[in-house]
C-alpha cells in the first residue's frame, strides 16, 4: 500500500453525502439477498469521483456520533427538534431516518475499512464539529471541505495557510460549487476579510428552518449580511444595540434587543467546534491500493457493488505516486 505525491486533505460530511446518495438512487437496487443498497452505490461513486477530481494525498469521512448534541440543545431547544423520531418504539433522542438507509450505513464504514480510507469521530459532537477541528488545526495541506450543509462555509479561508475551501454539493455533485472567502463573499453580501465567520454571524442573525434556528423575526439574508458588513461581526452589532448612542435604525434596533437572549444562545449553536478530540479509525493518507483487497473485493459481491467499488479503486490507483 503506497501514498500519493502532496495533494490536498479532503474533509467529507459521511452523513450529507449519503443522505444525497440514498435519495438520488431507486431503492430497487438490492443486493443478491434483497438488502437496499442504493446509498452504497451512491455513496461509493461520490467518494470515487470526488478522488478523481480532487487528487487527495489525505481523505477523512467525518461521522456524526451525536446528530444533535447537548450542549446545542439546551442553548436552542428547538435545535433539529423537528427531525426527532417520535414512533413508538423509537428510542428517546432518536433522528428520523429511513429505515432502509440505517443498515446502509454499516455497509458503507465496511467498505471504506477495506479499501484503508479513514473515518473520524468526536463522542457527543456532529461531523460539522470534526471538520471544523480538522480544518483549524491543519497546517500542511491545502483543505477542501465536501458536504451538503451550507454552516460549514464558516470555515473559508485564506490565511492563515494552508487555505480552507468548502466543496458545496447541496445541488447534486454535478453543479457543486467551490466556495472560498471571494467566492462567500460574492454570493452573500458578508466581507470578504473575514468571510467564514462573517458568514456564521450572519447565519446567526437570519436563522436555519432546517435545523430548527428561528433567527431574528424581520432580518433576512440581505439585512443580515448588511449588518454583519457594516460592524464587522455578530458581538460588536449585540454591542451597537445596547449603545444609545450608535446609528442604528430604531426598528433594526428594536428587532435585535428583542432577540437579545436569542442571539447569545445561538451563536455557539451555529459556530463549529474547533477543538474537538478526534478519533480516527486509522491513518488518514489515502493509500493508492485498498488496504484489505480480498475483504473490499467480497464486500463488493456480497452487497452487488461490484461496479462503484472498482471505480473506487481505480480513482484511488490512478493518483501519481
Amino acid at each position: 500500500m503506497s501514498t500519493p505525491a502532496a495533494g490536498p486533505l479532503l474533509l467529507l460530511d459521511g452523513a450529507s453525502l449519503w443522505f444525497r446518495a440514498f435519495h438520488a438512487i431507486p431503492e430497487k437496487i438490492t443486493a443478491p439477498d434483497g438488502r437496499p443498497v442504493n446509498a452504497l452505490r451512491g455513496f461509493t461513486d461520490m467518494v470515487a469521483a470526488l478522488i478523481t477530481r480532487h487528487a487527495p494525498s489525505r481523505l477523512v469521512v467525518c461521522l456524526d456520533l451525536d446528530w444533535r448534541p447537548r450542549f446545542r440543545v439546551e442553548l436552542v431547544p428547538s435545535y433539529k427538534a423537528h427531525r426527532l423520531d417520535e414512533a413508538a418504539g423509537a428510542e428517546p433522542g432518536a433522528e428520523v431516518v429511513p429505515d432502509t438507509l440505517t443498515p446502509q450505513v454499516d455497509m458503507i464504514l465496511e467498505v471504506l475499512e477495506a479499501a484503508g480510507i479513514a473515518t473520524a469521530g468526536s463522542e457527543g459532537l456532529e461531523a460539522d464539529d470534526v471538520i471544523g477541528t480538522l480544518a483549524t488545526r491543519e497546517r500542511t495541506d491545502e483543505v477542501i471541505v465536501v458536504s451538503g450543509d451550507r454552516d460549514l462555509l464558516q470555515l473559508v479561508r485564506d490565511e492563515p495557510a494552508p487555505p480552507v475551501r468548502v466543496f458545496y454539493v447541496g445541488r447534486g455533485l454535478a453543479k457543486a460549487e467551490l466556495y472560498g472567502p471571494a467566492e462567500v463573499a460574492a454570493k452573500y453580501g458578508v466581507p470578504q476579510r473575514n468571510a467564514g465567520p462573517a458568514y456564521a454571524d450572519m447565519a446567526t442573525l437570519r436563522g436555519d428552518a432546517s435545523d430548527g434556528l428561528p433567527g431574528v423575526p424581520g432580518i433576512g439574508d440581505k439585512s443580515a449580511a448588511t449588518l454583519i458588513s457594516r460592524f464587522g461581526s455578530l458581538d460588536a452589532l449585540i454591542a451597537a444595540v445596547h449603545d444609545p448612542d450608535s446609528d442604528l435604525a430604531r426598528g433594526v434596533r428594536a428587532k435585535l434587543a428583542a432577540a437579545d437572549d436569542y442571539l447569545k444562545a445561538a451563536a455557539p449553536v451555529v459556530q463549529v467546534v474547533r477543538d474537538a478530540p478526534i478519533v480516527f479509525s486509522g491513518p488518514d493518507p489515502l493509500p493508492t491500493t485498498p488496504a484489505h483487497p480480498d475483504r473490499l473485493h467480497t464486500l463488493a459481491t456480497t452487497y452487488n457493488a461490484e461496479s462503484p467499488v472498482k471505480r473506487l479503486v481505480t480513482a484511488m490507483s490512478a493518483r501519481t505516486p
